[in-house]
């Protein structure tokens, strides 16, 4: 990798990504061969949100790769609780680490922290911002499900507030993928993220209703309105399970529709679909452990 740190999806090339997927695929196919390969090594976990998946999942590509890790734990029981600032956090934890992986309700803080350490940071999450290693397993996904060119894929739900739909849609402007938005009005894409894809050359296909291109996706993203990050309770409740699907749904769809979701999932995919072949949403969680392997030993790798 020819990256210090990782924070958005709009700074990975086609080829720096493939590097991940491909490193990723060579680690699924023998873990054993990579068991000791960074022993000794620490990774800092500084979340300052709540997380199961991004947190467990480095934790676990960590120890397959012989190191461990050193955790910050819930910010009521830190530093941060006494009036430390993240700049003087992350310059403190940087001593403790090799490499650190930060989630922040902020967006723009992974940035910021970055230019603070030495050290390869991680962003984790940048509250409404991006969410880099998320999109890496997301695409590995998409590669082994249905490939990433001559890809079309609807990504549903909040996609003003989610940050795994800005850093995916970014992503995807490096293969030859059809995106189509499905939203209501109140969460479409932010303008930001709208003229981002535009300069990169994406047409952004917008639609308040999946059913009209639902039977030509190959791919379904799914995601959950996220209460936490809505200023105003009002404004969610307008639009809370506004967009689920169920098995019944998706008899429109491809035989070879993929249904991906970056969970936790509330109400949006019934648990009917569990166990139909379009689901990946648990085996994309799965990935999560050998992509951010791949990205760890590509990063620790380059920092030798």
């Amino acid at each position: 990798m020819r990256h210090d740190h990782i924070i958005s999806a709009k700074q990975l090339s086609r080829g720096d990504i493939e590097e991940v997927l491909d490193h990723a695929a060579e680690i699924a196919a023998d873990p054993e061969a990579y068991t000791d390969r960074h022993a000794g090594t620490l990774l800092g976990l500084l979340f300052f949100e709540p997380s199961t998946r991004t947190k467990m999942s480095f934790s676990a590509a960590i120890k397959r790769l012989g190191g461990d890790i050193v955790d910050m734990g819930p910010v009521e029981y830190s530093s941060v609780k006494k009036g430390e600032s993240l700049a003087d956090t992350v310059r403190v934890v940087e001593g403790y680490a090799d490499a650190l992986v930060m989630r922040h309700p902020s967006e723009g803080s992974a940035q910021m922290a970055a230019e603070f350490v030495d050290v390869p940071l991680l962003n984790g999450g940048d509250g409404a911002g991006q969410h880099p290693t998320q999109t890496l397993l997301d695409l590995y996904t998409i590669r082994e499900n249905a490939g990433l060119d001559d890809l079309t894929i609807g990504i549903m739900g909040d996609l003003k507030y989610g940050r795994t739909v800005h850093s995916l849609s970014h992503a995807l402007t490096n293969f030859d993928a059809h995106q189509h938005f499905i939203s209501p009005e109140s969460l479409q894409l932010p303008r930001s993220v709208r003229y981002d894809l535009h300069e990169e050359g994406a047409t952004i296909r917008e639609h308040t209703d999946l059913e009209e291109i639902l039977p030509s996706l190959d791919v379904l993203y799914v995601t959950r309105i996220q209460q936490e990050r809505f200023p105003d309770e009002n404004e969610y409740r307008e639009v809370a399970g506004e967009y689920q699907i169920d098995a019944a749904t998706l008899e429109a769809a491809s035989d070879d529709l993929t249904v991906m979701h970056p969970l936790p999932r509330v109400d949006e995919i019934d648990h009917d679909i569990d166990d139909t072949d379009h689901a990946t949403f648990f085996e994309q969680a799965h990935n999560g452990v050998p992509v951010r392997m791949a990205l760890l030993d590509l990063l620790l790798e380059g920092q030798r």
